[in-house]
């Protein structure tokens, strides 16, 4: 098995950051039982209009039968009204860690 990694970052509209942050973070037991390890949220004070999501994934499948969800499929119309429409971000798969012990 291989770890799917996806961060990125999501533009807001102006002052609906922390609406955005509001609806990432709500609790969402789904996303367990689909196969994610860490889904984190994060701000910068230096981009107010911006979120960031950090995901591990225990596959790149996992991701994406994610998204067919119900619960996902509503955090994502909850947030599409207050988002911008900059988007970016990087995928990759996990190799390795530091921190701790993981078979190639």
């Amino acid at each position: 098995m291989t770890t799917f990694a996806n961060v990125g970052s999501l533009g807001t509209k102006p002052g609906k950051r922390d609406a955005v942050v509001e609806i990432l973070t709500r609790l969402n037991p789904d996303l367990i039982e689909a196969g994610c390890l860490v889904y984190e949220v994060g701000v910068r004070d230096d981009e107010p209009d911006t979120v960031f999501v950090v995901e591990l994934w225990e596959s790149e499948t996992a991701h994406k039968q994610s998204l067919q969800l119900q619960s996902v499929k509503d955090s994502i119309n909850d947030a599409i009204p207050l988002l911008s429409g900059q988007f970016d971000g990087e995928h990759f798969t996990v190799l390795g860690s530091p921190l701790r012990n993981m078979p190639r």
